[in-house]
């Protein structure tokens, strides 16, 4: 395969020739959140890498990404990051084999990614990095065997967002996989779970999850409070819209999974869960079977989708 062509809108490790609009003159609320990356400056860079890391709280949104992004890892010829931002979750794409691409509009974030990265034996081969644009993507269609949209890329481009999604899934190659991460609400916490001391979930959560998914279901879920409006116009989705979207053009779900509704905003039941070796695989465990679950899909704070296209049959 090929290397990804540069463009002006994405230069390997180089800068393109787009600037940051002025301030005032941004006129949609897509280029408004455009705008915004192009002007993120180190520490922010920084920050965006380390959300995934520190408490165990941060664990769990981490571990949950990861094992799904391993489960639809392709090892094709070469996959994309798009939307890498600091590159958190490049190195769980793709397999032995796969050549790597981080795609960002920041160039801070792309310095960030080569920053973190390590060279160790064993671990993945160090990425290209293209600063570009995914909604003019520099990339011919079907060069990627496995692409990942995810930190919200499609939330932050507004009403834009469809579009951007579909110059993503335009990427992917005959017999590769989408991976989306999209933003329906603003989460929810299991009611069971939470009127129990930390301690008592601890251990609690050694048991088999075969036999604590029906005591969670039970009694239901506590919605999170919402959150002010997003700046610049985010669009909420969910897995009802990429449907909309990606569906009469051949795509269909695999998997789709709501990202921690179980304990996802409780630090303190995390916390005592975490301490537990035993305690702490069940919860990843029953995380996983419940936000697979329809019914926790429309109020997730994230929800990650793998998409595949449709084998169509044959006319005769």
């Amino acid at each position: 395969m090929d290397r990804p062509r540069r463009s002006p809108r994405g230069r390997t490790r180089g800068t393109d020739r787009t600037t940051a609009p002025a301030p005032g003159s941004v006129g949609s609320p897509a280029l408004s959140a455009r705008a915004r990356f192009l002007a993120v400056d180190s520490y922010r860079a920084e920050r965006e890498w380390t959300r995934y890391e520190g408490t165990p709280q941060r664990d769990l949104f981490r571990v949950l990404r990861e094992r799904f992004l391993d489960r639809h890892a392709i090892d094709a010829p070469w996959v994309l990051d798009a939307g890498s931002g600091p590159g958190r979750f490049t190195g769980r794409l793709g397999g032995p084999r796969s050549r790597r691409v981080a795609l960002d509009v920041s160039s801070k974030m792309l310095e960030r990614l080569e920053a973190h990265w390590t060279d160790a034996i064993g671990a993945p081969k160090r990425p290209d990095l293209v600063r570009g644009d995914l909604a003019s993507s520099p990339f011919p269609p079907g060069r990627f065997g496995e692409v990942a949209v995810l930190g919200n890329l499609v939330g932050f481009a507004g009403s834009d967002g469809p579009a951007v999604l579909g110059s993503a899934a335009a990427l992917v190659s005959p017999e590769g996989t989408l991976v989306v991460e999209v933003v329906p609400g603003s989460g929810e916490r299991s009611r069971y779970l939470g009127r129990l001391p930390a301690r008592v979930v601890g251990r609690l959560l050694r048991s088999p999850v075969r036999a604590l998914v029906p005591r969670v279901e039970r009694e239901g879920f506590v919605e999170e409070p919402k959150r002010r409006s997003e700046e610049g116009g985010f669009l909420r989705a969910g897995p009802s819209d990429l449907g909309r979207w990606l569906g009469p053009v051949g795509w269909s779900a695999v998997e789709t999974m709501a990202v921690a509704p179980v304990l996802g905003t409780d630090a303190e039941r995390i916390a005592a869960t975490r301490a537990d070796p035993k305690a702490w695989e069940h919860l990843l465990d029953l995380e996983e079977e419940v936000g697979r679950r329809t019914e926790r899909w429309d109020r997730a704070a994230a929800v990650l989708v793998a998409l595949r296209r449709t084998r169509l049959r044959a006319q005769h």
